[in-house]
C-alpha cells in the first residue's frame, strides 16, 4: 500500500515540476502515474548497473554524479513514454532529478519510516 502511495506522490511531484518548468511536460495525471511506475522500474533495474559502472567518477565527485544518473533514468523514462512525458534537454533532466530528490527526502522517505 505504501508503494502505491509513493507512486502517487511521485506522480504529483512530476506534475508539479511540469507545472513549474516549460521544458518538462506531462500530459496528465495518468501519464504521470505511468511515468512514476516506469521510473521506479528503471530505477530498480538500470540504475544499479549505472552506479556500478560509474563508481570511480561518483567517488571523485563525492556522490554528485548520482544526480546525473538520476537524470539519465528520467530521460530513459521519457523516451519510453513517448509524447505523454517529454523532457527538453539534459539540463532540465538534472534540475528535475535534483528537485525530485529533495522533495522525496522530505515527503516520501519520512512516510516509509512509519
Amino acid at each position: 500500500m505504501r508503494w502505491i502511495i509513493g507512486l502517487i506522490i511521485n506522480a504529483l511531484i512530476l506534475m508539479g515540476i511540469a507545472y513549474l518548468f516549460a521544458g518538462f511536460y506531462v500530459s496528465g495525471f495518468v501519464a504521470a502515474f505511468i511515468a512514476s511506475l516506469l521510473l521506479s522500474i528503471v530505477n530498480a533495474i538500470v540504475r544499479p548497473i549505472l552506479v556500478v559502472l560509474t563508481l570511480p567518477i561518483t567517488v571523485l565527485t563525492l556522490g554528485l554524479f548520482l544526480f546525473v544518473i538520476s537524470a539519465i533514468t528520467l530521460m530513459f523514462t521519457a523516451a519510453l513514454m513517448g509524447s505523454a512525458f517529454v523532457i527538453d534537454g539534459f539540463g532540465m533532466a538534472i534540475i528535475a532529478a535534483i528537485l525530485i530528490a529533495i522533495i522525496q527526502t522530505f515527503v516520501v522517505k519520512p512516510m516509509r519510516k512509519k
